[in-house]
């Protein structure tokens, strides 16, 4: 399913009928949802389904606004910066929270200190895919295929320190495979080139590969998740083909300026769980091809910091740095 076409149809879960809070917490203005991305993309998309009904529940308008640019730095500085009284929340992704504080050198906002957890959104497992005319179907055959191959395997991402780059590294420390990073500035043509070939394979998110996968047009070899996806049923984790424990995603969740006043910031929690739990909203984002997380600030915390523990060391030993 297209993301554009996703955009569309997401006004349609604003009729959801969410448990009722108290209005008097938010009288004064409209929230700001800050996207660190261009509009129309998944996490505009994502963002939109769930601030329309959690924003009838609150009694308060939510309005996005898109901050895209520099790996996202661009909207958390933005949003760290704004005034804490609970009407900014930002989309906090994987490069946001947990990766650019090893990719960069220097930020202009702390991940750790500038920021309270809300809750976790969503996550996009990673598929691993590869040309359907690569000779392989499984995970045994494709590795084998690729140590046969000398001089190494070339694979695909949207760009260096991508969640797809470092799942990729992952894989490559513990299948022990000789592969070789070939950046691409974006996931759409990353996915172009593996499609026509002229890269044999790539991680792919759920979102991005969805529809090229459900048309024959990639061949998906296995899926990192601890098990079997509702979304792609068909598909075997790596783990159940020997990459044990073997998980890698891309996710979101949602944060607000640290000095956040705690009540507003445990009632967005609520509500965003709540959101998330409606059925309709929940079909909404597993239709496009995701995993609805939802979790309170604790949970996330926890979260996190599980999460930066796994990545700084992949990208401290493989020396990956964008500034």
């Amino acid at each position: 399913m297209s993301l554009r076409f996703s955009l569309r149809h997401a006004v349609a879960v604003a009729a959801v009928a969410l448990p009722a809070v108290s209005f008097a917490a938010y009288p004064d203005h409209p929230i700001e949802w800050v996207v660190p991305y261009a509009a129309g993309g998944g996490s505009d998309v994502v963002a939109r389904v769930v601030a329309e009904p959690m924003a009838k529940a609150l009694g308060q308008s939510i309005i996005i606004i898109n901050k895209p640019g520099a790996a996202t730095n661009i909207g958390a500085d933005y949003a760290a910066r704004a005034k804490p009284d609970g009407y900014t929340v930002l989309t906090g992704d994987t490069g946001t929270l947990a990766a650019n504080p090893y990719l960069y050198k220097k930020l202009s906002y702390s991940a750790e200190k500038d920021f309270s957890s809300v809750g976790l959104l969503v996550r996009f497992p990673m598929i691993l895919v590869v040309n359907p005319k690569l000779p392989v179907k499984n995970l045994q055959e494709f590795e084998a295929w690729a140590k046969a191959q000398s001089g190494g395997v070339s694979y695909a991402t949207p760009g260096a320190g991508s969640p797809h780059h470092l799942a990729t590294e992952i894989f490559r420390e513990r299948a022990h495979l000789n592969l070789v990073h070939v950046p691409y500035k974006g996931a759409a043509p990353a996915v172009q080139d593996v499609m026509g070939g002229q890269v044999p394979f790539m991680f792919v998110d759920s979102v991005t590969g969805y529809q090229n996968i459900q048309a024959g047009k990639l061949r998906a070899i296995g899926i990192a998740t601890p098990k079997r996806s509702k979304v792609f049923p068909d598909i075997p984790t790596l783990d159940e083909q020997g990459v044990k424990g073997y998980e890698a995603y891309a996710w979101q969740g949602v944060v607000v300026p640290k000095a956040t006043p705690a009540d507003r910031t445990e009632l967005l929690s609520k509500q965003l769980q709540a959101t998330l739990k409606e059925p309709a909203v929940t079909k909404r984002l597993e239709e496009m091809g995701l995993e609805v997380t939802p979790s309170n600030s604790v949970d996330m915390d926890k979260f996190l910091a599980a999460e930066r523990a796994k990545l700084g060391p992949v990208i401290k030993s493989n020396n990956i740095q964008l500034d």
